[in-house]
């Protein structure tokens, strides 16, 4: 059995990223292993005008972590740790990585091709790149846990 003691799973709460995580609980529940879950906030780009109110960067912490407590409540049997940061979300999940010595990334990829993963990047490619630990990429949920879990049976595939 591979050893792994912390699985990290950096999230944007898309829907590929919820598989990611249903994943990395199921991973962790099987190596008894801690889950940390992180959300890296962008500073937000702000045009200073009229009428133009810049977003409360409290509330948006406030957000995540509501979203992040769902998540969490949806892992049973895992030790799951919850983290919110701002800034460069590459730069951010490689350095939790490190700090956290994950063994393990578990975490949704877009899938993005041509011209939008030319303009729009990858960070998940990046990641997986420049990580020191192996980096599972889920683009799609796998099909027994989708008839078995009812969030995943209602998100779109």
């Amino acid at each position: 059995m591979l050893p792994i003691h912390t699985i990290l799973h950096p999230t944007d709460f898309s829907d590929r990223s919820g598989y990611a995580f249903h994943l990395a609980c199921a991973l962790g529940r099987d190596y008894q292993a801690r889950v940390i879950l992180l959300h890296v906030i962008h500073p937000p780009i702000i045009a200073y005008g009229e009428g133009v109110i810049p977003p409360d960067p409290y509330q948006i912490v406030l957000e995540a972590e509501e979203r992040m407590s769902e998540l969490v409540a949806r892992c049973e049997g895992v030790t799951v740790e919850k983290h919110v940061e701002e800034g460069d979300a590459e730069h951010m999940i490689l350095s939790y990585a490190e700090e956290c010595h994950a063994d393990l990334i578990v975490m949704g990829t877009h899938g993005r091709t041509g011209v939008r993963r030319m303009l729009l990047g990858s960070v998940a490619e990046q990641v997986e790149r420049r990580a020191a630990c192996p980096v599972l990429m889920v683009s799609a949920p796998f099909p027994a846990a989708v008839a078995t879990h009812p969030a995943l049976a209602a998100a779109p595939a």
